[in-house]
């Protein structure tokens, strides 16, 4: 069985079946406990950062993620489905996450646990429990941007930079645990609502409505698109977006503005 990249509830219950399938819920705890898809495992979104140093929002190490997917006990043969409680972004970043160490069998479940209940589909409140297997991880760089890469080698005629955040956060006028506000240079405005029929009804609007207003914001499918939030949350799902309306080519910059806020020397337009 092959899933598609975005899925909706009534594919996904026809594939609860399928021995291979890896359901993972980003919620919190709580929600999880509450309630969540049946079979579906629960994942502390802590795991999907490293944790520690100057910017912890940043990628984990090759170790921390061949625990973490031995723990999930993800192998080739894996068909992994995600969903978050936040609107899509950590199951964006999972799959980003996934992407990286070269598992593309992955799925979103587009408009996340409340489009599974809206289709009259039944919760279950067991906790389940993953069988462990070895998963050596590999990072692949080509799914990566950091100051170097942005400062020295980005060629805005073959490159855009997608800044997912607020407009706010974009012109400076709101700053976030950051000691400047503003944005990279070049950097194209669209924020990561967007993508969304409403505020709620979080499924992805028509591929084609979001084709045009990220041409329309200088965002085009003939560039790689490296994108990036304030921690690379919000950016997750701009990614899993990117990627899903035919982007050939997305590194994501997982230091975000968090990092580049605040360093002394990176430049800054407002």
């Amino acid at each position: 069985m092959s899933l598609p990249l975005v899925i909706d509830a009534s594919e996904l219950a026809t594939a609860l079946d399928n021995p291979n399938l890896l359901i993972i819920d980003l919620s919190d705890r709580e929600t999880y406990l509450q309630g969540h898809i049946p079979g579906a495992v629960y994942v502390d979104t802590a795991r999907l950062m490293l944790g520690s140093g100057p910017v912890p929002n940043k990628l984990p190490t090759a170790a921390q993620l061949s625990q973490l997917f031995s723990g999930l006990g993800i192998s080739n043969d894996t068909d992994v489905v995600v969903y978050d409680n936040q609107k899509g972004p950590w199951a964006g970043r999972m799959i980003w996450t996934l992407n990286l160490v070269g598992h593309e069998r992955c799925s979103y479940l587009d408009g996340q646990l409340k489009a599974w209940t809206d289709a009259g589909y039944a919760l279950e409140t067991t906790e389940n429990l993953p069988t462990a297997a070895p998963f050596s991880a590999s990072i692949d760089e080509r799914y990566l941007a950091d100051i170097p890469f942005l400062t020295q080698k980005i060629d805005l005629q073959q490159q855009v930079i997608w800044d997912a955040r607020s407009p706010e956060e974009y012109s400076g006028e709101k700053i976030v645990n950051a000691q400047k506000g503003g944005h990279i240079p070049g950097a194209k405005l669209y924020e990561w609502t967007n993508v969304h029929r409403s505020a709620e009804d979080t499924r992805l609007r028509p591929a084609d409505e979001l084709r045009t207003e990220l041409a329309a914001a200088g965002i085009t499918t003939d560039k790689e698109v490296i994108t990036h939030c304030q921690t690379h949350r919000r950016s997750g799902l701009t990614y899993l977006v990117a990627k899903h309306l035919g982007f050939n080519k997305i590194r994501c910059y997982d230091g975000s503005w968090f990092e580049w806020g605040n360093q002394a020397d990176t430049p800054v337009e407002k």
